[in-house]
């Protein structure tokens, strides 16, 4: 078990009134992965980028609309779509392939 907060991210002190919110977890095997994750624009282009917590854990702040996130890890770029919307939170979990042995 990666003891992970069941529900996600906890949402303590977040004002969703004029936001939306975009996180999630990055895993392996149901394990938390150092990892990057980035958040594109619908058109592609950059628009933030964090790394993941010690729980594989990652944040982000947006806008109404359709965002990518693109999470970078050793060996593994993995693209992930996700609809965003003001006064709501998109919790997403990227589960990344097994590695080889």
């Amino acid at each position: 078990m990666c003891g992970a907060t069941t529900g996600g991210v906890s949402l303590a002190g977040v004002d969703l009134s004029n936001q939306a919110l975009v996180q999630g977890r990055v895993l392996r095997d149901g394990a938390p992965v150092a990892a990057y994750v980035r958040l594109l624009d619908s058109t592609g282009e950059f628009t933030a980028e964090v790394p993941t917590s010690a729980d594989g854990t990652f944040r982000f702040f947006a806008g109404d609309g359709r965002w990518t996130l693109r999470t970078l890890a050793p060996g593994v770029s993995i693209d992930r779509a996700v609809v965003a919307k003001v006064g709501a939170v998109a919790d997403v979990d990227i589960e990344l392939a097994a590695q080889p042995a």
